[in-house]
């Protein structure tokens, strides 16, 4: 995944756009960057690797080189960026949240202009790089920006940093938010809402599917007016979000709060505690706790003061031992207990494997789990969430070839993510099984949408329908 920062400041931006940018760090783990641009030096930039260490440890010591009234900056799970261009437009920086599907026949057709692409270490171009290409092979920066939200299959949000101010503009279907604020002789626009409002803003507008914008320190201008057509990532509210950011109006928080309470609703296991798996379980369990009645604890805890997310072992092997050990056990709360607990979701089941063992082994009684979304049946092809790429790794997926064998057709898949169906039950019953809890009840699609609250074909739900 990924998450930008852009602003435009009468004055220096680059407080704002070190701390903004920083708020997205729950979004990316790989990579991070900033470029401004001010009169007296141009542009500045700067990238650097963050696996292992947090986004402020590596930049603040190069604070003061940079220097500008405008800048974009950004966290991301994958390529390199913002990137500097030099091309007929002049030169801007530019970054993206994006996949890019069709990637191969945009490269041919570029490359018939002779035009030639810098290379990632693994050897794939940079997708952002790609995106810059589009650009350019238009007049100006507002039909090559709508030729590349056009031509791209999958999605892509950008920021787009100029001399003159900041461009901005959310994906066609809008699966991935951009929103703006605005204080006092600045506005900025980015991937969270919450990434701004300790800084001084106060919430401007939300782009819609489509929109682009372009804006400086005082005036924001739209370009593109926003489409009509909606289909937002649902996976935003259920884990990707930040408890404090708000998408489309609705709080991440609220909404796994909700999500809980309508779990507990439709669930009559008996329980001594219900807990949720750090972080983004816990809210969903508050909520599931505050319904049903049965007593909300925390019989595990998660230590991060020196083990942020990003941290992960080179050696393969030790990998799940690491993940396994950043949860601490709290003997006192599970000896004895029966636990009711509280994921997010389950992508391939390893981690919540060992966590449920762990808690065996720490002296529960029974562990009873319940995800706070269905079954994961396909791989994400609309944004990069690494979670759910390996659509053949998925737990539901591996237990239905396991009952289905070579037989797995759209029609039989459609079948098994139906929850009112016989291969359903057999499917989930299966997962139980393989991962040794002692029950297993998924969230229903259309509870998890109406935690939401909007109304439901303005949200994606790909992942676990297969509905496009």
């Amino acid at each position: 995944m990924g998450g930008f920062f852009g602003v435009a400041s009468k004055e220096n931006c680059i407080f704002d756009l070190f701390f903004g940018t920083d708020y997205h760090s729950h979004l990316g783990t790989r990579r991070a960057g900033m470029a401004t641009y001010g009169a007296k030096n141009g542009f500045t930039k700067s990238i650097h690797n963050i696996e292992g260490s947090p986004f402020r440890t590596k930049f603040d010591k190069e604070l003061p080189d940079f220097d500008g009234n405008l800048g974009i900056g950004c966290i991301s799970d994958f390529e390199a960026q913002p990137i500097l261009v030099r091309s007929h437009h002049g030169t801007f920086a530019i970054t993206t949240v994006s996949k890019i599907n069709n990637a191969e026949d945009i490269v041919s057709g570029i490359l018939k202009d002779k035009v030639h692409f810098f290379e990632m270490s693994n050897g794939e171009i940079n997708p952002t790089e790609l995106v810059a290409a589009l650009i350019n092979q238009k007049d100006n920066l507002i039909e090559g920006i709508k030729y590349a939200l056009d031509t791209i299959d999958g999605s892509l949000s950008l920021l787009l940093l100029t001399p003159k101010g900041i461009y901005a503009a959310r994906d066609n279907m809008g699966r991935t938010p951009v929103v703006m604020g605005k204080k006092e002789d600045a506005i900025c626009a980015c991937f969270e809402s919450h990434s701004f409002l300790n800084l001084g803003y106060q919430n401007l507008k939300e782009l819609g599917p489509g929109e682009i914008v372009v804006f400086d320190d005082h005036s924001v201008k739209t370009l593109v007016a926003p489409g009509k057509k909606k289909k937002v990532c649902t996976f935003l509210w259920v884990y990707y979000g930040y408890p404090s950011a708000v998408y489309e109006g609705v709080n991440v928080e609220e909404m796994r709060y909700n999500c809980g309470r309508l779990m507990a609703k439709r669930d009559n296991v008996k329980a001594d505690v219900v807990a949720g798996v750090p972080d983004s379980g816990t809210a969903h369990a508050v909520g599931y706790a505050n319904e049903s009645g049965i007593p909300f604890s925390r019989p595990f805890i998660k230590y991060t003061p020196t083990w942020p997310r990003s941290f992960m072992p080179t050696i393969q092997t030790k990998r799940n031992l690491i993940a396994h050990m950043k949860l601490l056990p709290v003997h006192e709360l599970i000896k004895d207990k029966s636990l009711l607990l509280i994921d997010d979701s389950i992508v391939r089941g390893t981690q919540l494997r060992e966590t449920t063992e762990f808690l065996y082994e720490s002296g529960a009684k029974e562990v009873h789990i319940r995800p706070a979304c269905p079954p994961l049946l396909y791989g994400c092809k609309y944004l990069n969430f690494s979670r759910s790429n390996s659509e053949m790794e998925l737990i539901g997926r591996v237990v239905i070839k396991e009952l289905e064998g070579d037989n797995v057709t759209p029609e039989v898949l459609a079948e098994y993510a139906d929850p009112n169906s016989e291969k359903y039950e057999r499917m989930v019953e299966g997962i139980r099984k393989k991962l040794n809890f002692t029950s297993l009840r998924f969230n229903r699609l259309d509870d998890m949408l109406e935690s939401v609250g909007i109304p439901a074909e303005n949200l994606c739900t790909y992942c676990w329908d297969g509905k496009e």
